[in-house]
C-alpha cells in the first residue's frame, strides 16, 4: 500500500469506470445462463396437458436446447442492453457504494463499519442506479423472451436500439419504466445483499490469520456475496421476471398472490440452482475483475 505517509484514493470516475467494466465483463460470460434463468421463470405449468413436459428443465439443459433450436448467439440475447444495463447500472450501484457508505458512518468514523450501514449503502445505491437504468432491463428482458414466439411469428425487435425506440413509439415512454416497482425492490435487496455480503465476508476472512487481500478472498467473498443475493433475491426476481414477461398480471403483488395460489412457494425460487449459477459466477468475476482494474484507478496521495 506504499509507505504509511500516503493513501490510496480512487476518483468517483474511476470508480464508476472500474465497476463498469467489471460488471460488463461479467454480463458477457454469464449472460448464457441468464437468459436460460429468464426461459425457466416464463415457462408456467401449462393448464391443458398436465402431462406434458415442460419444454425447459434444469440450466444445462435449458441452455441446450435454446442453442440446438435457436442456434448459439439466441443464448447471447439480450447483450446489447445488457451491457447497457452494466456500464449505467454497475457503474452507479458499485461506484457509489464506497462513498455512501462512508457519508452514512460520517468522515471521522474509525473502525469497522456496521454491517446495517452496510446494507443501507447497498439498498441506496441499489435502488438509485435501477432507476436510472431501468430501460435497458425491460429492453433485455424482452429480447431474451423472444424466442418463445411460434416459428413463423414476426419478431418484435430487429435489436436493443430498435426495441427502444419501439416501446417508446407503441407504448410511450412511460412504459420503459414498467416493472420500475418490483425492480427497484430487487434491484436494491440484491444488491445489498451483495455488495454488503461481500464486504462483510471479505472483512471476516481477512481477521483470519494467514488470509491476505488476494485472489483466493476475493474469490471466497464474491461465491459467499452470490449465495446470499441469491437466497434474498430470488423471489423477487421471478415476480419481476414474470411481470415484465407477461402482461397477465395487474401490479406486484397480484402477480405474487397468483404465483403463490397457483404454484405454491417453492415456484419462487424456481430457477434457484441457475439463479446461483448465474449469481454466483456473476459475483466471483465481477468482484474479482473489480480489484483488479481498480488497481489502474488508484493513485496515492500523501496522507
Amino acid at each position: 500500500m506504499g509507505d504509511h505517509g500516503s493513501k490510496i484514493e480512487i476518483s468517483f470516475a474511476g470508480r464508476f469506470a472500474s465497476s463498469a467494466i467489471a460488471a460488463s465483463f461479467a454480463e458477457l460470460c454469464t449472460i448464457p445462463l441468464d437468459t436460460a434463468k429468464v426461459r425457466l421463470q416464463l415457462q408456467k405449468k401449462a393448464a391443458t396437458d398436465a402431462m406434458a413436459m415442460p419444454k425447459y428443465s434444469g440450466m444445462l439443459g435449458t441452455v441446450a436446447t435454446i442453442a440446438r433450436e435457436e442456434g448459439m448467439t439466441a443464448l447471447w440475447k439480450g447483450i446489447v442492453p445488457g451491457l447497457h444495463r452494466q456500464c449505467v447500472f454497475g457503474g452507479l450501484r458499485i461506484g457509489m457504494y464506497e462513498p455512501v457508505k462512508s457519508f452514512y458512518v460520517g468522515e471521522n468514523f474509525v473502525g469497522d463499519i456496521p454491517l446495517s450501514k452496510k446494507i443501507l449503502a447497498g439498498l441506496t445505491t441499489g435502488a438509485l442506479a435501477i432507476t436510472v437504468a431501468n430501460p435497458t432491463d425491460l429492453v433485455k428482458v424482452r429480447l431474451q423472451a423472444e424466442g418463445k414466439l411460434p416459428p413463423g411469428v414476426p419478431r418484435r425487435y430487429s435489436g436493443a436500439l430498435n426495441a427502444y425506440s419501439t416501446i417508446v413509439r407503441q407504448e410511450g415512454v412511460g412504459a420503459l419504466w414498467t416493472g420500475l416497482g418490483p425492480n427497484v425492490a430487487r434491484n436494491a435487496i440484491i444488491n445489498a445483499a451483495e455488495l454488503a455480503s461481500y464486504d462483510q465476508v471479505k472483512q471476516t476472512i481477512l481477521k483470519i490469520p494467514g488470509f491476505t487481500d488476494n485472489v483466493f478472498t476475493h474469490l471466497l467473498s464474491g461465491l459467499g456475496a452470490g449465495f446470499f443475493a441469491v437466497c434474498i433475491g430470488s423471489p423477487v426476481d421471478v415476480v419481476k421476471s414474470r411481470m415484465m414477461g407477461d402482461s397477465a398480471y395487474k401490479s406486484t403483488l397480484d402477480c405474487f398472490v397468483k404465483t403463490m395460489k397457483n404454484e405454491g412457494p417453492l415456484a419462487f425460487y424456481k430457477g434457484f440452482i441457475p439463479n446461483f449459477g448465474r449469481l454466483g459466477s456473476w459475483n466471483v468475476i465481477m468482484f474479482l475483475t473489480l480489484e483488479q482494474v481498480k488497481k489502474l484507478f488508484a493513485r496515492e496521495v500523501p496522507s
